[in-house]
This record gives structure tokens, sequence and C-alpha cells, in this order.
């Protein structure tokens, strides 16, 4: 997986390995931890009926103003996401939808602001 680019990463600390990460579904051996990883050739594969989902959860309250994606159209193709949806909230039962980004055959870090204007 290539890195994020260090301008990318000033003035942020990632958060993510805080977190207990859990999938919708996921196929043997291509669940969180391939999806974490830092190798190109490993990666989540969903098993399942979408929508597929990532949830991430913290023990306690997090800010957290951006999400990275490595996405990479043309190895992936049919797989690659054409929709994230980013949902908020304190427990699965009250998710609130606070953004959603529309991919067209997206290949490399795909940045999220969280932000508020």
């Amino acid at each position: 997986l290539p890195a994020i680019p260090p301008a990318l990463l000033a003035g942020r600390r990632e958060v993510g390995s805080l977190g207990t990460w859990s999938l919708s579904s996921a196929k043997p051996g291509n669940g969180v931890l391939a999806m974490r990883d830092d190798s190109p050739d490993t990666y989540w594969q969903s098993d399942g009926a979408q929508p597929h989902l990532i949830n991430v959860q913290w023990g306690r309250r997090t800010a957290v103003s951006e999400l990275a994606f490595y996405l990479d159209y043309g190895l992936d193709e049919s797989y690659t996401p054409r929709r994230l949806s980013v949902r908020v909230g304190m427990t699965f039962h009250d998710l609130v939808e606070i953004q959603v980004v529309d991919l067209h055959e997206p290949t490399g870090w795909i940045i999220i602001s969280l932000r508020q204007p």
C-alpha cells in the first residue's frame, strides 16, 4: 500500500489504531487485518449482501476530522466503491449520515474532510 504522502500527514495523528474495527462481512483472510496492514497485496473483500459496512468504535469520545482510503480502480474494478457514506453516532443504533462521497474510478488516497465549515 503506498504510504500516505508526508504532506498529507503534516499536523495529523492517525487514531484508527485506537479503535475497534468490524466489518459487515468478509471473505476468509480478507478482513480487518488485511484492510489495515501496509501491504498492497492484501485488502478487505466483502462476502455478503450490500450495503458493505466498515465500523470503527472508540472506547471514549474521539474527534475524527478526516478519513483516508486508498482505492485503486485499475486493480479492483467492480469491487471498488462508487459511493462512501460517512455516519457518526454514540452507538450503532443512533448513527446519522453526515456525508456522502460519490467516486468515479478512483486511484490513490481519497481524503474525506469531516470538519464543519
